[in-house]
């Protein structure tokens, strides 16, 4: 998943010969999980056709103030829906209309509107885009708060070989991409978190779990990636999925599993939230052959599995260290003592008696129980948990 996801672009084409990779834009754009709207100069439509780029964007394209029955194509509601407008390629023409708001075509009106940021990848031949004026329009949007993206250097179509080709679009995404994390508020910060249950195992077949699917943890895990952090998801066994370039997914089955892997992971981290399920016992002696069905009754000696979250508040130093709670009686006081015990920063409370709330469940009622306070919540989709918790780390962070 990249941080595009979900986004609304509008991407800006104008008429250069660079206009073909336009197409390649769109692609990575939507493969990116982006939603695509493109707007053209009529001079772009020499280049490559608005077909295309509705094919590609499954979007219609619009490239003058009204379409073929003359109905108004609202310049002013193409900016409002973008969360980012790109403009790709970017020729000498537009880019001094730019500068000087010369609204004279539906990119330049749209562009002028725009509450989103604005990224600008010029293309054009090499003595132009050295030209002292581009230079000038160039700057003059930068002080405009409009993001620069610098062309390459090779073949220009003129036949010379310089700078001025319009940057190949792999590059422009990345650009993006990194320019939204950079802004982020966990950007640059590494987060462990742990989610799901963990199986210890009898025999080759059975196990001693609980019912976590790791709904909760796999939330906070997105919540952390969209806030610009790197992620380390240590996971034990769930059906649930998650990609993206930030985040780093370890797969373990069992509590000494979970605990090696946290426990690499931690000198790393600035932030680690334990929100697995763990199994606090384990069969003391693992059978290498499947247990046979008798008519005796079966007694299995258990010992205690390594209590992680105890472990790592005993050797955190500045990390912010978050644990979960679930309980079925003396909730808070239960919670209260694990937060004292294990040195937590807050623990986040969750009790099987509140209705949405638990195990399987696409919903949560919490409570964050602080050293000073309890910080109580209505139940929420679980993604909205997430966020509240998060909220309350970044207070944390900036106090």
């Amino acid at each position: 998943m990249s941080i595009l996801s979900g986004k609304h672009i509008l991407l800006g084409i104008t008429g250069g010969i660079a206009a073909y990779k336009s197409a390649f834009l769109v692609r990575l754009l939507k493969k990116a999980g982006a939603q695509v709207k493109v707007v053209m100069t009529p001079e772009s439509e020499q280049f490559i056709t608005p077909l295309t780029l509705s094919t590609l964007s499954e979007n219609p394209v619009v490239s003058s103030f009204t379409d073929e029955e003359k109905n108004w194509n609202n310049h002013v509601d193409l900016g409002l829906w973008a969360d980012i407008m790109l403009i790709a390629p970017v020729t000498a023409n537009t880019l001094s209309k730019m500068a000087s708001g010369t609204a004279n075509n539906l990119l330049i009106t749209t562009y002028l509107s725009a509450k989103c940021p604005v990224y600008f990848a010029p293309a054009m031949d090499l003595d132009m885009y050295k030209h002292p004026s581009s230079k000038a329009s160039i700057d003059k949007l930068i002080g405009f708060g409009n993001k620069f993206i610098k062309p390459g250097s090779g073949e220009l179509a003129s036949g010379l070989v310089g700078e001025g080709r319009m940057a190949e679009p792999e590059d422009i995404i990345s650009f993006i991409e990194k320019d939204i994390l950079s802004q982020l508020p966990l950007a640059g910060k590494e987060i462990t978190i742990t989610a799901g249950p963990t199986y210890e195992a009898i025999d080759p077949v059975r196990f001693i779990g609980n019912h976590s699917s790791g709904k909760m943890g796999f939330e906070l895990a997105k919540r952390a990636l969209d806030l610009g952090s790197k992620v380390n998801l240590i996971t034990g066994p769930t059906h649930l999925h998650l990609k993206h370039s930030n985040l780093t997914r370890i797969d373990v089955v069992s509590a000494q599993e979970m605990y090696d892997a946290t426990l690499s992971k931690f000198d790393l981290s600035s932030i680690v939230i334990a929100s697995a399920a763990v199994s606090d016992y384990r069969p003391k002696h693992q059978l290498d052959q499947k247990m046979k069905k008798s008519k005796e009754a079966l007694h299995i000696e258990l010992e205690p599995t390594t209590d992680i979250l105890k472990h790592l508040g005993s050797i955190k130093k500045n990390q912010i260290l978050v644990g979960f709670a679930l309980e079925t009686n003396d909730e808070e006081r239960n919670a209260t003592s694990k937060l004292k015990r294990k040195n937590l920063d807050f623990i986040v409370l969750n009790s099987l008696n509140d209705k949405g709330a638990g195990f399987k469940t696409d919903t949560n009622k919490i409570k964050i129980i602080t050293n000073s306070e309890t910080i109580r919540f209505k139940t929420k989709p679980k993604s909205e948990v997430a966020k509240d918790i998060f909220d309350h780390i970044l207070k944390l962070i900036l106090r």
